[in-house]
């Protein structure tokens, strides 16, 4: 008989299905649905637009009341990422308390897309890429870009793609920089400085926003730009 959080990731699934958000593949890899692999994608008009890391995505059976165990295989220069384990510092993530039983697979997914190109400047674990982004945001750019092409990868734990191409999810749809902003203006892991215009903040009543913003028709997305 299945888990409870069986069955909230077949329904994530099924979100993340019926969302083709533009940057983001998810796919699960253990029959059980514990077990995920993803790859994200920066942001359009971003440096870090075209740069793809995988992630390795680990849930247990206490899933919602609890967040799963996100890590970097490709592991990025950034502040609020751990350059040695790979594991992503954001609130909802480390903190019980700021977890919410309304976040879901692709609210995960989105806040770390948004997060690579919105770093948090505060109490970084990466203090080597806060110092450098902060001093030289030029040279920031150029390390991000250097050590991409020199990753530091967990290869060992990094999740194979399915065969059936039914379980992979690859995004297509674009954000507006409005809608994006809106809904993502309430998710953060600490007060972000104000050296970047758009911080990830929290934001309690994500569902709703969530559902408002997928029903939206975005014809002509205008999409971030942060240079």
């Amino acid at each position: 008989m299945h888990s409870r959080a069986y069955f909230l990731l077949e329904r994530d699934f099924q979100e993340l299905k019926e969302n083709n958000f533009k940057g983001i593949t998810a796919f699960p890899v253990s029959e059980d649905l514990m077990e995920w692999g993803a790859d994200i994608e920066g942001l359009q008009n971003t440096f870090w637009h075209g740069l793809f890391f995988q992630l390795k995505i680990n849930f247990i059976s206490q899933y919602n009341f609890v967040p799963p165990v996100v890590k970097f295989l490709t592991i990025p220069f950034h502040p609020n990422v751990d350059q040695n384990t790979g594991r992503a510092c954001i609130d909802i993530l480390d903190d019980p308390d700021k977890w919410n039983t309304s976040y879901t697979l692709s609210s995960i997914l989105l806040t770390l897309q948004v997060m690579l190109s919105n770093p948090v400047l505060e109490n970084p674990v990466n203090l080597e890429a806060a110092q450098m982004l902060i001093k030289d945001e030029s040279l920031y750019k150029q390390e991000v870009l250097r050590l991409f092409n020199q990753p530091t990868q967990l290869r060992n734990n990094s999740p194979e793609f399915p065969k059936d191409q039914d379980k992979l999810i690859r995004s297509t749809k674009a954000i507006s920089f409005n809608d994006y902003y809106k809904t993502w203006s309430g998710i953060a892991t600490s007060k972000a400085t104000e050296y970047y215009r758009s911080p990830l903040l929290e934001d309690p009543n994500f569902v709703v926003e969530y559902y408002k913003w997928k029903k939206a028709e975005l014809q002509h997305p205008k999409e971030w730009n942060l240079k």
